[in-house]
């Protein structure tokens, strides 16, 4: 059993790396580089095929080691974002989640999720330094939301109805202020 999961947390390591998300250099070689990777970190698509199931019933934890039972929090629709400090589509979409969350506060919940392995305590402040006050810096280092949803690539963000069940998830990074976005949103009212 413990071999099993170390095997999969080994595939899901490598599944991320291979995947949409990789490290960004500090420095950017030009602007136009710059410019047109950010457009490209606003790709992905929509999926549906996960449409009914219901919300993941563990628990995340902050550095300050406070918990969340995701099980709780049925009662309104809930959008859950699976994302990593590293991960520069994560980092481009973050704004906007912090946009969202403080539009839709009191009907839509929206919670990050960093899939970060290690340098958990850096999450709360990198959300900080960029004034994402609307985010809540939620953990999962062991990635058990991840292996529990699915995600193979970052960034991951799941619809849920207000009675827990998922409506669809959306991987690659998106304008979460968009009109486009706004529509599939209200599919969870």
């Amino acid at each position: 059993m413990l071999l099993s999961r170390s095997l999969k947390l080994g595939v899901l390591g490598l599944a991320l790396i291979a995947s949409a998300c990789d490290r960004q250099s500090a420095t950017q070689a030009q602007p136009q580089a710059e410019a047109s990777s950010e457009a490209k970190a606003l790709s992905g698509t929509i999926d549906r095929t996960h449409a009914g199931t219901p919300l993941p019933k563990l628990e995340l934890r902050d550095a300050a080691g406070n918990s969340l039972k995701l099980g709780t929090l049925s009662g309104k629709p809930l959008l859950i974002n699976l994302w990593a400090t590293w991960c520069a589509p994560c980092v481009v979409e973050l704004p906007m989640l912090n946009t969202l969350a403080a539009e839709m506060d009191g009907t839509l919940r929206v919670l990050t999720v960093s899939q970060d392995m290690r340098q958990t305590e850096n999450v709360a402040p990198f959300l900080a330094q960029r004034g994402l006050d609307r985010l809540e810096p939620w953990l999962d280092p062991g990635s058990d939301l991840t292996f529990e949803l699915g995600a193979q690539t970052l960034p991951a963000t799941i619809l849920y109805d207000s009675d827990g069940k998922e409506v669809w998830r959306y991987i690659g990074g998106n304008d979460w202020t968009s009109a486009q976005s706004a529509a599939w949103l209200d599919e969870a009212f």
